[in-house]
């Protein structure tokens, strides 16, 4: 099959899984396409807003129309690093068996990931990055793919830890829930509220999934677009003399590396589902908010004047 081929067909079965999430899911059509973005390019994700806006129900949702093995893991405060990634034990033979945690499956929903404490929020770091986990000194792979999708609630709230730059860093998009439209609120509340069930369909196996991750990655990106993503992040960092004054006057730092690399995956992606063969510069804009917002810290001024990391962002263009 050629590559034309599989991404006009990836581009239909993309559309039939959107129908299919959209069955349970109202509206939010911003937070499902950036999930399903992060999904073909292989990255994690972290969704935020206020409780009561379906996150949970999301993941739960695209999980099951994907046909991957999907585990819950409940933030708390008390939540131990055993407790996601599995601990060893003395078996009746004297013999130390390991168990394995929740973290060995294709999809974790981190929930509420930002009620627990660095330490074992520091507990997904290696499984985010190296697909794999220590324990005990023994290193054991996880089962691809394997994407971690973090629910966090805004962290003005009560009883929140903010998550270790290195770890946000991990994250290739931070996609921010809004609260529906009035129409979108009055078809939740129909759907929620009757006894009619909807069932999801599995449109995709584990390796479809993993072979559309190798199609995104085979396509090709002119020299151009390349420069203008690393560009576009080098003007996010203060001290780079590419810094717009709105940079200096409210970062306090801006994006690394790796938010370049991100940039150009998932212009990828992007360009893929909107069933074009090469990104341009249109789709890295498209994508430069949920992968740069969370990467860039805002100094105390901006906060005093309430200019927003997306207004920073937007300003760059």
């Amino acid at each position: 099959m050629s590559d034309v081929t599989e991404v006009n067909h990836l581009v239909e079965k993309l559309n039939t899984l959107k129908v299919e999430i959209h069955k349970v899911i109202v509206g939010q059509q911003e937070a499902v396409n950036f999930t399903l973005l992060s999904i073909l390019c292989g990255g994690h994700s972290l969704l935020i807003g206020v409780p009561g806006l379906a996150k949970t129900l999301l993941v739960n949702t695209v999980s099951e129309a994907l046909g991957l093995n999907f585990k819950r893991i409940q933030f708390t405060p008390d939540l131990m690093p055993s407790d996601i990634l599995g601990s060893e034990i003395l078996d009746e033979n004297r013999q130390f068996t390991f168990i394995k945690g929740p973290i060995f499956s294709n999809i974790i929903l981190a929930d509420e990931i930002n009620r627990t404490p660095p330490k074992t929020q520091a507990a997904l770091l290696e499984a985010m990055q190296e697909r794999s986990v220590t324990v005990s000194g023994n290193h054991y792979k996880l089962e691809l793919p394997f994407f971690v999708l973090a629910t966090q609630n805004p962290i003005e709230q009560e009883g929140t830890y903010p998550l270790p730059e290195a770890q946000l860093d991990r994250f290739m998009f931070s996609i921010h829930m809004e609260y529906p439209s009035f129409e979108e609120e009055v078809a939740v509340v129909k759907s929620t509220t009757s006894n009619k069930i909807q069932t999801i369909n599995s449109l995709f196996s584990a390796q479809d999934i993993i072979e559309a991750q190798k199609l995104i990655r085979k396509i090709p990106v002119a020299d151009n677009v390349i420069e203008y993503a690393v560009a576009l992040v080098g003007k996010t960092r203060p001290k780079s003399k590419e810094a717009t004054t709105l940079v200096i006057s409210y970062l306090d730092w801006g994006a690394g590396p790796r938010a370049s690399q991100n940039l150009i995956l998932a212009a990828k992606a992007h360009a893929v589902v909107k069933g074009k063969f090469s990104p341009d510069i249109e789709d890295v804009r498209a994508v430069a908010i949920p992968i740069l917002s969370h990467r860039i810290v805002k100094n105390y001024k901006a906060e005093a004047e309430g200019i927003t990391v997306s207004d920073i962002i937007k300003s760059l263009f």
